[in-house]
């Protein structure tokens, strides 16, 4: 197995702020610098424990920023904005030059970075001493991460280069990208070694040891990735394997007073719903909070902080599609509209009333979910685009969302009570009736309106025409018909704008600054030779 040199693994740990002294009292403690090195640092169990926690971290950090959001958001028609840095993804004319799209894909081949780092460098290094178990558990988190990374780049990107060793490349970046199918294959098999390997959990509560993936992280994850592959018996086997194991609960069912708003609360950070989440720090140096609540917020006066800018604004086609169901509690949990309340927003002033003039980005509304408030909100934590809130890569819902789509198995509609009973537990939850039964588009809508700002309905929207697929007519007549467009000044006009994309605008360019690099991005994809 190559081995990394010490000085390279000294650079890398203490840039992402991997620790060596545990989860006791915060996700992040830091070691000093000094005793950071290849030799010395998995010498023990809680070493090799927190190997992990910059998994969940930095390495994300530039894509959670704002990519995320503007490449998923924006182009899903979930959200829009004036943001001339951005602005691109909402009308179909993003180009490779793009900031925003550059710092996604570096972002995601950073997290593939560090995970092959534990990978390839901690087994060699860890001592007899160290439980067999517990090594595996790190090597399962690493892989399942480095999974989900590539899980992002292959919806976005389509063919992309599989990585198993980054410093195999770090003198010769020129690399052939693999075929779609080679790299799902890919992450099949890192989430299934992490299923087998992980810890099994049943989470209660919320905690510190939840914020890292178990092994039932590993087979939702599974259930998802299959279902966007269309293989519905397998989606449905992992789908319900998760259900019976009785890990994950959705939050808000359990205890009374609970709701689908005490989700997004940081306080609530880490609880029986997470399935993967990443973790930020609350007033930590720019880069390990979360910083999307400085874009989000409508004000300052939210925030305390100075940031709180309202760049994006949520569409008026969400808002109407939100508006269908009157009643549904997850309109106010996402979305702010004049008048609205939230007491645990300046919760030492009584709670913050939404303005009657709000208008983020001229849609009469403001975006609520992963806006948290001030320090005095989050227990004294925060800062200027330093929240500590998590941002959910999945939750439980998706599961039983999942389940319903997997037994309906591209059918007209499904009255199946598998289908019917999972799909109307998040209905129930959001305060809604329930269906005796089903269609495709009721899943579609549902998973709009349950993930919505969670960067979910994109991804959705490029697969319902198919599995890897090249044309995307049904897509296309969904998106053609989604009002992205504004309010007038005394907001009693909308000034329309709709956007009818071409088939090859469901991938994205690969970024300028990286074929410029690796001229063989462009290049037909060659087959991957597994290992």
């Amino acid at each position: 197995m190559k081995s990394t040199p010490n000085k390279y693994l000294l650079v890398l740990l203490t840039a992402v702020g991997v620790t060596v002294s545990g989860c006791k009292d915060s996700f992040f403690d830091r070691a000093p610098e000094d005793a950071l090195t290849l030799d010395s640092y998995y010498q023990t169990a809680e070493q090799v424990k927190a190997s992990t926690n910059a998994l969940y971290n930095v390495p994300w950090f530039n894509f959670n920023n704002k990519a995320f959001w503007a490449i998923t958001e924006l182009s899903g028609g979930n959200a829009r904005t004036y943001s001339g840095d951005v602005v691109n993804f909402s009308n179909f004319s993003v180009t490779a030059d793009n900031n925003e799209l550059t710092n996604g894909w570096k972002s995601l081949f950073s997290v593939v970075a560090q995970a092959n780092a534990i990978i390839n460098n901690m087994p060699a290094k860890v001592p007899a001493s160290v439980d067999p178990t517990v090594v595996n558990n790190a090597l399962g988190e690493a892989r399942l991460m480095r999974a989900m990374a590539y899980f992002y780049l292959v919806r976005l990107w389509g063919n992309v280069p599989i990585i198993e060793n980054t410093l195999d490349f770090v003198y010769s970046p020129k690399i052939n990208t693999n075929p779609v199918e080679d790299v799902y294959t890919f992450i099949i098999q890192d989430l299934e070694f992490a299923e087998a390997n992980c810890t099994k959990k049943i989470r209660t509560g919320t905690s510190v040891e939840n914020g890292h993936v178990s092994s039932g992280s590993a087979s939702a994850m599974l259930a998802k990735v299959h279902l966007y592959r269309q293989d519905y018996a397998q989606a449905r086997t992992y789908a319900e394997k998760v259900i019976n194991s009785g890990e994950f609960k959705l939050y808000g069912t359990q205890v009374a007073g609970r709701t689908f708003t005490d989700l997004f609360r940081t306080a609530n950070n880490n609880n029986e719903e997470s399935i993967i989440a990443l973790q930020w720090v609350g007033g930590g140096q720019y880069g390990r909070g979360n910083s999307m609540q400085a874009s989000f917020a409508i004000s300052s006066q939210i925030t305390g902080t100075g940031d709180g800018y309202g760049v994006v604004g949520p569409t008026i086609d969400l808002q109407a599609d939100f508006a269908k169901e009157p009643g549904d509690v997850r309109r106010k949990a996402t979305i702010m509209l004049a008048g609205d309340v939230y007491p645990e927003l300046n919760s030492a002033g009584g709670g913050y009333t939404v303005p009657a003039d709000v208008n983020a980005q001229n849609t009469k509304a403001g975006i609520k979910k992963y806006v948290v408030g001030s320090r005095a909100d989050n227990g004294g934590l925060g800062a200027a685009q330093s929240a500590g809130n998590n941002t959910y890569l999945m939750r439980y819902a998706e599961v039983l969302l999942i389940e319903a789509e997997a037994v309906l198995a591209g059918a007209a509609s499904t009255s199946v009570p598998a289908a019917i009973t999972a799909y109307n537990q998040v209905r129930a939850r959001a305060g809604l009736s329930p269906k005796a039964s089903i269609t495709q588009a009721d899943i579609l809508r549902e998973r709009r309106l349950e993930l919505a700002i969670e960067g979910d309905y994109w991804f959705d929207l490029g697969r319902i025409d198919g599995f890897n697929a090249t044309t995307h007519p049904r897509a296309i007549a969904i998106i053609s018909q989604q009002e992205r467009g504004t309010y007038s000044n005394d907001k009693t006009e909308i000034y329309s704008e709709r956007y009818t994309p071409t088939n090859d605008r469901f991938r994205f360019p690969y970024p300028s600054t990286e074929t410029a690099i690796n001229p063989l991005l462009t290049q037909a994809p060659v087959p991957y030779t597994f290992k």
